[in-house]
């Protein structure tokens, strides 16, 4: 049994993590981390055996935990993981990994020298429409791809008070939140691009961050196009791919956060836990052996239980990694690709 230290009970922690934790059989929630009261009573009410703290060196410092989960406002990411390998704990990191590509780096090079697993919680790898995606490009049912466009709306056009996402201070803004999901789906499906362009501004009144992004990634012969805003009322598709032989358009978002949101637990829900409804499916056209399909494409099942599953294997040694420290820190290379494209105006290229 592998013992879990959670450092954060907030969205991130309550929503994520802690109840992914709990869905893994060889994983064991011990000790929460949490100085807010509401949060406290109800990390108290749902996790009665994790003991509660408001001291991060309780988790730190206990040697049954072998695990530390640091999900905290992402400039603390670097020093709290930092702590962590250095207390010779494995680590997961909420995303974004890091603010800056070199911290990344430092904490790689740390996790191996302490001989530690280190990840990043990539969750939206495990979401239905992107699985799905994955597997239309793995087995090439679109032909030579040539576009690729994602998104990530919402409408919130009133900046939230209290909240650390909506203060100016390094890695907030919407690139480091939404968009680090978007491009470690990109880096996922196609690697690191050749070169790169962004347009990266605020457009609700009194915002102090980031609010809306736009990306392009270049390859060889394909681009990407990925974009994030907060003030889309009436959402477009989500995902649109075009190749030589078809397109694919795929409207909605993984049904999981929501649920979790709304206090549906994996656990609670073994048979339809991320099946998303017909009416998400995506739309496929394209040619099939000869035949000319047009239709719908049932969706992949999404389950984040995928990542601790996985992180609980690659520390026991029957697995590897799935999300590497590389590739997390890769995305923070890209976001400040991206942000030295949009301060420049002009197309960065990718060393």
């Amino acid at each position: 049994m592998i013992r879990v230290g959670l450092i954060g009970y907030g969205m991130a922690g309550q929503v994520f993590h802690a109840p992914f934790v709990e869905a893994v059989d060889g994983l064991e929630l011990t000790r929460i981390r949490e100085s807010r009261e509401e949060n406290i009573r109800l990390a108290n009410d749902r996790y009665p055996k994790a003991a509660v703290t408001a001291n991060v060196q309780d988790i730190l410092q206990d040697d049954d935990i072998d695990l530390v989960i640091v999900a905290v406002p992402n400039s603390a990411h670097y020093s709290l993981a930092k702590e962590a390998l250095l207390a010779g704990k494995h680590v997961v990191v909420e995303k974004p990994f890091t603010v800056s590509s070199a911290e990344a780096e430092e904490l790689i090079e740390l996790a191996k020298s302490q001989g530690k697993v280190l990840t990043v919680y990539h969750n939206r790898r495990w979401d239905s429409d992107f699985r799905t995606i994955q597997k239309l490009v793995q087995q090439n049912l679109l032909g030579t791809l040539v576009e690729y466009r994602a998104h990530f709306d919402r409408f919130r056009n009133a900046v939230r008070a209290n909240t650390w996402k909506e203060e100016e201070a390094p890695g907030t803004g919407i690139l480091y939140d939404l968009g680090s999901h978007l491009i470690d789906q990109a880096l996922t499906l196609f690697g690191m691009p050749k070169a790169i362009w962004a347009d990266i501004r605020s457009q609700r009144e009194g915002s102090q961050i980031p609010d809306k992004f736009e990306t392009v990634l270049f390859y060889d012969k394909l681009k990407v196009v990925l974009t994030a805003g907060m003030l889309v009322r009436e959402p477009g598709p989500r995902y649109i791919l075009h190749g030589d032989k078809g397109s694919f358009f795929k409207h909605g978002l993984d049904v999981q956060e929501e649920a979790l949101k709304q206090g549906l637990f994996p656990k609670a829900l073994p048979t339809t836990w991320g099946v998303e409804p017909e009416h998400l499916w995506g739309q496929l056209n394209t040619d099939i052996h000869g035949l000319h399909f047009i239709g719908k494409v049932e969706s992949e099942t999404g389950d984040y239980r995928g990542f601790y599953d996985n992180v609980e294997q690659a520390i026991i040694g029957e697995a590897e990694l799935a999300v590497k420290p590389e590739q997390a820190r890769d995305v923070i290379r890209i976001i400040e690709l991206a942000m030295q494209s949009s301060e420049e105006k002009r197309v960065v290229e990718v060393g």
